[in-house]
């Protein structure tokens, strides 16, 4: 009889998001990537070196029925998941495009201004992109622009760091999907000068070197997210279930597969943690240290007095993207 633990992981590692992220390891294959290159895939945006520093670009696409179902939240989540991609690299937003398929100028309205207020809200200024209405289909994707001077990345998370999870709790859940939104609806000039100033907290702690390696939480959920990094270091991560910072009231289940507005997996020597929590817990955000790393190349979780393997990369990549 399969335990607690073991069903809800179960339930986690059968859901449509972690599916969807298998779907990257037939995407390098068919890109033609050599395990050796595929070490430069896997990470929140590709890293371009440039002069001191690094060129960050990523891009976001969104399904057709979240489009329609929520046009403006999906224009600006367009702004908003791209710029925590930048963060989540140690980076700095500079611009972004769209792309935009609408079949009328109505219908196309809400998304556009869903991107407008993202756009001010996190004061990343849209330079351009494409609109194609009269279209048969209803689509947006967003390509964004950064730059770094030190990386965090997927690739450097080492055996002996610890694992801390950054997410900020003072949200709502948009039901029946699994965003919390701690970003959209905010309203104020203080604010967006909020939502800033926490995304600046990643480039502070690369740049300060508390931190080599994160990844923002995806839809993949906080397991998921946490296998990819494990994936790409090549590592193995412990995750305490029970110390994973939780809004009140949010089932556990429901909770490890959020996508949250403002939320990073981070790994960091012991020595470093708490400097790395302090900067977090300075801004209102909550942050813990939730797991370990080592070199057993699974992800396994505790909860409640038992233990159980989420994932084992030793059977099987999740991206296909490890070194």
């Amino acid at each position: 009889m399969m335990g607690a633990l073991a069903g809800m992981l179960h339930g986690l590692r059968s859901s449509r998001a972690l599916a969807a992220k298998r779907d990257i390891a037939g995407t390098v294959a068919a890109l033609g990537y050599r395990a050796g290159d595929a070490s430069a895939l896997g990470d929140d945006c590709a890293a371009i070196p440039d002069g001191d520093g690094y060129l960050l670009f990523a891009s976001e696409g969104f399904q057709d029925g979240f489009v329609r179902a929520m046009p403006w939240f999906a224009g600006y989540c367009g702004v908003m998941v791209n710029a925590s991609d930048i963060a989540a690299m140690g980076g700095r937003p500079i611009a972004v495009v769209d792309t935009l398929w609408g079949e009328t100028a109505e219908s196309a309205a809400p998304i556009l201004h869903g991107l407008r207020d993202g756009a001010r809200a996190y004061g990343i200024p849209v330079v351009g992109g494409h609109t194609n209405l009269g279209s048969a289909h209803c689509s947006l994707s967003v390509a964004i622009l950064g730059r770094a001077r030190w990386l965090l990345t997927s690739f450097d998370a080492r055996p002996g760091e610890v694992l801390v999870a950054a997410i900020d709790l003072r949200g709502r859940w948009h039901d029946p999907h699994p965003f919390w939104d701690a970003s959209s609806g905010l309203g104020t000039s203080a604010d967006a000068a909020r939502l800033r100033a926490d995304l600046e907290l990643l480039p502070e702690i690369a740049e300060a070197g508390l931190s080599r390696a994160g990844k923002d939480i995806s839809m993949a959920g906080i397991l998921g997210t946490a296998l990819m990094l494990a994936e790409c270091s090549r590592i193995g991560i412990t995750i305490d279930l029970e110390a994973i910072p939780r809004p009140e009231g949010a089932p556990l289940e429901r909770w490890l597969g959020a996508f949250p507005s403002y939320g990073y997996l981070l790994t960091a020597r012991p020595a470093d943690a708490e400097a790395v929590l302090a900067r977090f817990r300075a801004r209102g955000i909550a942050a813990a240290i939730i797991g370990s790393c080592d070199g057993s190349g699974r992800l396994d979780a505790l909860w409640d007095g038992a233990r159980e393997t989420f994932w084992d990369l030793g059977h099987g990549p999740l991206i296909g993207c490890a070194p």
